[in-house]
């Protein structure tokens, strides 16, 4: 990590605890974690690591417990519902696993989505749509639904979607997982296509060749950071 670039995210002894009955679960237990702009992380650990909890408030999906976590140098624990609605909306592109595609939409309705809630419409919307299909190699599929498609389509088209509002944060949450192997050597060279025009990506993964293509692995075990290295 340079530590002259701009930090884009910032934890500070971040803690996330969940009360299940009368048992106290940690499933961060304060974590200290710096990415930088432009920077390409994995994020590995075990089933219950507390990987997953990390992306979700790096996501702004939840909130700490308590600890310090500067988004782009702004803290989190001070925005309010709707301010974290508009940062997720406008500053982080989403890849899931399973997709998260609405199979009632067609491809170029899909990726318009996060238009819509940015405020998006009409002719602006579907050209930004059909420009983003081309990009990922569906632009021949706009018309379609997911059912149509293969799940590297699938996945193709959420990677499109995360891109509609011009995120300068990706997380990919698991983004080969249920792809085949060829399927999934695409997806990740979309990936470090993003990489190279400076595109911070913070990606979840249990797959070693997968995290491998990363420039940055950061491992967790028991809601620690257990080890945090720079690839050659």
């Amino acid at each position: 990590m340079d530590l002259q670039a701009t930090a884009v995210v910032d934890f500070t002894d971040v803690r996330k605890i969940y009360t299940m009955g009368d048992a106290e679960v940690r499933a961060l237990d304060g974590i200290k974690l710096t990415i930088c702009e432009g920077e390409f992380v994995a994020i590995m650990g075990p089933s219950g690591s507390g990987k997953s909890t990390a992306l979700n408030l790096l996501g702004c999906l939840d909130r700490p417990t308590s600890g310090e976590y500067l988004l782009g140098g702004r803290d989190v624990a001070t925005m309010t519902d709707d301010e974290l609605s508009t940062i997720r909306s406008e500053r982080v592109g989403f890849i899931f696993q399973s997709f998260n595609l609405i199979p009632s939409l067609t491809v170029l309705e899909n990726i318009e989505v996060p238009l819509f809630y940015a405020g998006w419409a009409g002719r602006k919307a579907r050209d930004r749509s059909i420009e983003l299909a081309d990009r990922v190699g569906l632009g021949d599929r706009g018309g379609h639904r997911p059912t149509e498609l293969s799940g590297g389509q699938q996945q193709r088209v959420a990677i499109a979607r995360a891109l509609a509002n011009n995120p300068t944060i990706i997380l990919a949450d698991e983004p080969t997982g249920n792809l085949d192997s060829a399927t999934g050597v695409e997806i990740m060279g979309m990936l470090n296509e993003l990489s190279a025009e400076g595109r911070t990506i913070i990606m979840v993964t249990h797959e070693d060749h997968v995290a491998d293509q990363a420039r940055r692995i950061v491992t967790f075990m028991d809601g620690l950071i257990q080890e945090d290295r720079e690839l050659a």
